[in-house]
């Protein structure tokens, strides 16, 4: 049952690691246009990036089916018409961004706006599939996180190599980011811990989730997905500190897949069992 949930699952944890890359890649250029730190060609480069990973999210949620009755989804047609226009806001927006970087145009609304939209695609999309219930709202916590880490992740690793071709900027950005990013996944930590401590997941005991059908999938988010990455990012905050830019940008590559990868088994144990970790 685990594996063939998971496989059912497929199409809204593709929704949910693209619309994520989208919201929370802008979201770090939020940071950054509102710091005024970040080069004109990264900023513009990522909320590029921003804006084709929204209209591919766009195109997955157009192309979503019905969901199994096996899984922790329900069926909110209701919801479909505004979470789709949230992600078009988010794309173009990001395109509006892209602009105004561009055109050196110094206001970051568009940077912000895009970061809400994209925020409320994955908050309607987590209460809506949720079926309106009060569990929606740690799935909207736990859709965010995951959004922060997964897009944050990839716009340090993008900002990493303008280091490698520009040595002289100041090292500012990358350990904001890098730091930023600490916090995510420690906050993650904290929600985890809190979900399977607490019993309110999908109705089991405090800690049921480490054993049975889904342990596997569970102790691999924990270690894979917020585990390593803890530890990775702290240590990309301390080499970007002190200027070693090539192994910050090594260790975010490998952030990058440990995000990524914990990403995808959040998002198959949410829609899956219903589980939050």
């Amino acid at each position: 049952m685990p594996a063939g949930a998971i496989v059912e699952s497929l199409p809204y944890v593709n929704w949910l690691v693209l619309s994520g890359l989208a919201a929370g890649s802008l979201a770090a250029v939020a940071v950054l246009r509102v710091r005024a730190e970040g080069t004109r060609g990264f900023l513009a480069f990522t909320t590029f990036c921003a804006a084709l990973l929204a209209g591919i999210a766009l195109l997955a949620d157009l192309a979503l089916p019905v969901p199994d009755p096996a899984l922790a989804i329900v069926a909110a047609p209701s919801l479909d018409a505004v979470r789709r226009a949230l992600l078009a806001a988010l794309a173009i927006l990001a395109l509006a961004e892209t602009a105004a970087t561009w055109t050196r145009r110094s206001s970051p609304l568009a940077a912000l706006a895009g970061t809400a939209a994209g925020a409320g695609a994955l908050i309607v999309g987590a209460t809506g599939w949720s079926g309106f219930r009060a569990e929606g709202v740690p799935v909207a916590l736990q859709f965010l996180f995951l959004a922060a880490a997964t897009g944050g992740v990839l716009a340090a690793m993008i900002l990493g190599h303008w280091y490698l071709v520009t040595p002289k900027l100041p090292e500012r950005p990358l350990v904001l980011l890098a730091r930023l990013l600490f916090a995510v996944v420690a906050l993650q930590a904290l929600l985890g811990a809190t979900w399977l401590f607490s019993g309110a997941n999908a109705g089991l005991a405090p800690l049921a989730p480490l054993g049975g059908p889904w342990a596997f999938f569970v102790w691999m988010r924990l270690l894979v997905g917020i585990g390593l990455p803890l530890a990775i990012s702290w240590m990309a905050v301390r080499t970007a500190r002190s200027r070693s830019m090539e192994s910050a940008t090594g260790l975010l590559y490998i952030d990058v897949g440990l995000i990524a990868a914990g990403t995808i088994l959040a998002a198959g144990l949410a829609f899956g069992p219903g589980l939050l970790v």
